[in-house]
């Protein structure tokens, strides 16, 4: 699957939103105004400026809601939940080249919020996936103590864990143990 540099550096933003939510990890990982500008600064988000609690909770709100794409059964709610989301970020295409970047387009109107920037961006970005009929790519991972949502962008779709060095290889290790175990018997 060709993803465009902009479009994998949005999924990227959609996957790190989303694990900062209590379900994903012991703690919220955006409590605070101070943690929405380190997670801002973290992913170049541009044109933040002064933030306060209603943005802190309205980035929230964007973060459920890009949960809930993440959940959807099927491509037709997954475009429904895209579709409401990023309408209401008033979306304002324009095509740009900025830090180093070659040109790519943005969605979000020059003075947008930083809710309505991820919103748009971000929403976009899930809504190529979509439209490529890649829904499926949207996971969480399988591990049983895990939740942490994922992209799959392996070719055959087969990626089930949010990180083969650590779920993935501790599932591993543990069923090797497990099997070990069993022949000692």
């Amino acid at each position: 699957m060709l993803i465009p540099h902009d479009t994998r550096i949005a999924l990227d933003t959609v996957v790190d939103l989303v694990n900062t939510a209590p379900e994903s990890e012991p703690a919220d990982g955006l409590p605070d105004v101070d943690a929405l500008y380190d997670f801002a600064e973290r992913h170049l988000i541009s044109g933040v400026g002064e933030l306060g609690e209603k943005d802190l909770r309205a980035v929230q709100d964007v973060r459920s809601r890009f949960a809930e794409i993440f959940a959807a059964p099927d491509a037709r709610t997954a475009a429904d939940l895209v579709n409401r989301l990023v309408a209401a970020a008033g979306t304002t295409p324009q095509l740009t080249n900025h830090d180093g970047y070659d040109w790519h387009v943005h969605y979000f109107a020059p003075d947008a919020s930083v809710s309505d920037h991820l919103a748009a961006d971000c929403g976009m970005a899930l809504a190529f996936i979509v439209v490529a009929g890649e829904q499926e790519r949207l996971r969480r991972c399988e591990a049983p103590d895990c939740r942490r949502a994922f992209v799959d962008l392996s070719r055959n779709r087969s990626r089930r864990y949010c990180s083969s060095r650590t779920c993935g290889n501790r599932l591993h290790v543990a069923a090797y143990r497990a099997r070990r175990r069993e022949a000692a018997r």
